[in-house]
């Protein structure tokens, strides 16, 4: 392979693109000096559901991230994904505070978090599947990446400024999520035999649900763009993605989850709700 790696490329117009861990490193508080109030002809409906997608997505994904630890093939791919994960559980506290303090219930993070059922989820049906290899959760890693990076992209220019100020954070993070998965799926797919045929597994399965992912973040290009470079120099055929251009009906954002998501909510939200009023 030449110097010029697709995820180099990748990180190319980001300033801080070789920051790490941007949320369990960085001190300054990305609200501070944000106000709180919501402008004069932002819709809080809207903006509550918005903000309430969106942690979702970051929770649930940064569960099967935490899945990994004492799985992950090597120690440092270990530490990577915890981290990739708590920059999520950031983003997603964030979100959720903004959530109740738009949508008038005044609900904290934690009651969004851990006192909901599945079916008051909104989160995209790919963040919620079991990991599998690491192939498929490193393609999966990939597209909610790059969908979420280009959401936030332009919610960074978002009215109201609470949501503008945490996608802005967030740009940073995503940034190096999106890197580290291009990066491994590079490695893979243009390496053995054995690991170019899993990852070509792997990204045939993240397929069939790209049209809801593409669809929940208004992403197309940033995500199938993301996709055509990084398979090209994996070596790797990107499958046909049918009705990409036709809204997803019965997704997460609706309510709709597969099987996967309860059990994964019942083993996040087992202490909270044991103890719904411990404080430690």
């Amino acid at each position: 392979m030449s110097d010029d790696h697709v995820y180099l490329s990748l990180a190319e117009g980001h300033e801080d693109s070789d920051a790490r861990w941007a949320f369990g490193t960085g001190f300054e508080d990305p609200l501070y000096g944000v106000s709180t109030d919501v402008p004069e002809g932002v819709d809080r409906a809207e903006l509550a559901a918005c903000c309430l997608a969106l942690g979702d997505d970051a929770l649930v994904t940064a569960q099967r991230l935490a899945e990994w630890t004492t799985r992950a093939p090597e120690l440092e791919e270990e530490v990577a994904l915890a981290n990739i994960g708590l920059d999520l559980l950031g983003q997603a506290r964030l979100l959720y505070a903004r959530c109740g303090q738009v949508d008038g219930t005044g609900r904290s993070e934690d009651a969004y978090a851990y006192f909901r059922d599945a079916d008051d989820f909104r989160n995209v049906t790919l963040a919620e599947l079991p990991n599998g290899d690491f192939a498929f959760s490193m393609a999966r890693l990939l597209v909610l990446a790059s969908a979420r990076l280009a959401g936030f992209e332009r919610l960074a220019g978002s009215a109201d400024p609470v949501l503008a100020a945490i996608a802005a954070k967030g740009v940073k993070e995503l940034t190096y999520h999106r890197q580290y998965a291009a990066e491994w799926v590079v490695r893979l797919g243009d390496g053995t035999a054995e690991s170019h045929r899993r990852m070509q597994a792997g990204l045939d399965a993240v397929v069939p649900y790209l049209r809801e992912v593409v669809t929940a973040h208004d992403a197309e290009e940033g995500v199938l763009g993301v996709l055509h470079q990084v398979a090209e120099a994996a070596t790797l055929s990107l499958p046909d993605v049918p009705g990409i251009a036709e809204p997803a009906a019965g997704s997460g954002r609706e309510g709709e989850h597969t099987g996967h998501l309860a059990p994964l909510l019942t083993e996040l939200q087992s202490v909270a709700r044991a103890h719904p009023e411990a404080t430690w």
